[in-house]
């Protein structure tokens, strides 16, 4: 217990000198997230849900939207979606899903399938040939395929993009945003 196997260690090793050159994948085509962005840039509120490793990455997605675009939105564990966010789901909500193939992705559908029946708009962050989650959202973003372990420093990208773009669709000086300090002093 603690420990992983040698295989399994360079396995990861090369997945993560591999992020890089994923990461390019990502930003060399930002137009869909853009689109996205335009659409949804008049949204009052987001919910922000993932499980396992793409929870943390949920709660980011919702705090940077919250700090360039001024919208409201919460991050919140797919899991615990009945207790509370699920009550504020309508036609008007759009849902982001932090979704990429891990141990968790098919509950992460099984929760889309939930938000889709109240008519939530979905927004996926998917892994690259995820033929599933296509069929079922109104939007999706799409990041190469990588290990679950080392898959959130990708999932994470879609994310701030989306944050990005909605805040220069809203017209916010998105390098400028209000009540930020770029350092926090903790007394």
């Amino acid at each position: 217990k603690g420990s992983i196997s040698d295989e399994r260690y360079v396995h990861l090793l090369n997945e993560l000198a591999s992020v890089p050159e994923k990461v390019k994948e990502i930003l060399a085509d930002t137009t869909k997230i853009q689109a996205i962005a335009t659409k949804y840039k008049d949204a009052k509120d987001f919910l922000y849900l993932g499980r396992g490793y793409n929870f943390p990455i949920a709660l980011e997605g919702a705090l940077k939207l919250k700090e360039i675009t001024y919208i409201h939105a919460e991050g919140y564990p797919a899991a615990e979606m009945k207790h509370g966010p699920i009550a504020l789901v309508d036609e008007n909500l759009p849902v982001v899903f932090v979704a990429t193939k891990d141990l968790y992705y098919e509950k992460v559908v099984s929760n889309i399938q939930e938000i889709k029946a109240r008519k939530g708009q979905i927004i996926a962050v998917a892994t690259a040939g995820d033929a599933v989650l296509p069929t079922m959202s109104d939007n999706v973003m799409f990041v190469p395929d990588i290990d679950e372990v080392i898959a959130p420093l990708l999932s994470v990208i879609p994310l701030q993009l989306l944050s990005y773009y909605v805040g220069v669709a809203k017209g916010i000086d998105v390098d400028k945003p209000r009540n930020l300090a770029k350092s926090v002093t903790v007394e």
